[in-house]
């Protein structure tokens, strides 16, 4: 896929999810092999601006569309976001275990939440609806996480 396609899938779901025009968004490709993720976004509240970094190298995600709107939902969640993170940071002490689960169960959720609102908005707006299965590719079947468990 070429910049500008690239380039317009992000213009059209900043108007979607009503971003633009009050966020600026730039769309960075990143050409380093040793990057490991498929997207990432990098937000600046106080001046309103991000960068959505996708993989051109080796993303591990077949639907490219896919991944800008979950990207872009993690800015449109970031408030919400950084006042959970704060309320972790200062109800549990540094470091406890707490404090790691806490952040573990919010992070996951969070992850869930953006993610299901990515499918809704594929669903109604994609223009390529195919899920990406690429993460599920690394995972165990069902039979192998419980081959050699005792039956009761």
């Amino acid at each position: 896929m070429q910049k500008s396609d690239i380039q317009r899938i992000v213009d059209k779901y900043t108007a979607k999810l009503r971003i633009t025009p009050v966020w600026d968004v730039k769309l960075e490709l990143v050409e380093d092999p040793a990057w490991r993720k498929t997207g990432d976004i990098r937000i600046d509240c106080d001046d309103r601006k991000a960068i959505l970094m996708l993989n051109a190298m080796n993303p591990r995600q077949e639907n490219l569309e896919e991944v800008i709107v979950h990207e872009l939902m993690h800015l449109k969640m970031y408030p919400l976001d950084q006042v959970t993170e704060s309320l972790i940071t200062n109800a549990f002490e540094e470091g406890t275990p707490a404090q790691n689960f806490a952040y573990r169960q919010f992070f996951t959720a969070l992850e869930q939440t953006v993610e299901e609102l990515t499918k809704c908005f594929l669903l109604e707006f994609g223009e390529n609806r195919d899920l990406s299965f690429g993460r599920c590719a690394g995972k165990k079947s069902f039979d192998e996480l419980y081959n050699g468990l005792k039956a009761l």
